[in-house]
C-alpha cells in the first residue's frame, strides 16, 4: 500500500498497517490522508516521539518499545532483502 504522507511518514505507515490488521473500519480512508491525522498526533504525543526531522533508528526503536504486539519491519526501497531495522 503506498501512504501519502508529507510528514510524520513513518507513524502514518505504522497506523495504517494496525488498522489493516484489525480491519478498522477507518482502514481505507487512512491512506488518502482522511481520519489519520488525530490517530498520528495522538500516537507521537502519547510515546513521546518527535518526527519533525525524519524518523530514523532511535525512533524505529522506540516505535518498537512501545508497540510490543507488532513486530517492525523498514525496507530501504522496495526489496524484501534491503531491510534497514528489524
Amino acid at each position: 500500500m503506498e501512504v501519502k504522507a508529507e510528514e510524520n511518514f513513518s507513524a502514518h505507515a505504522l497506523v495504517i498497517a494496525i488498522a489493516k490488521v484489525h480491519n478498522d473500519p477507518d482502514y481505507k480512508a487512512y491512506p488518502q490522508g482522511g481520519k489519520i491525522r488525530h490517530v498520528v498526533d495522538t500516537l507521537l504525543e502519547t510515546y513521546g516521539i518527535d518526527l519533525s526531522t525524519r524518523a530514523d533508528m532511535p525512533e524505529f526503536v522506540r516505535f518498537q518499545e512501545y508497540i510490543r504486539d507488532y513486530k517492525i519491519v523498514v525496507y530501504h526501497g522496495r526489496s524484501c532483502e534491503d531491510i534497514i531495522f528489524e
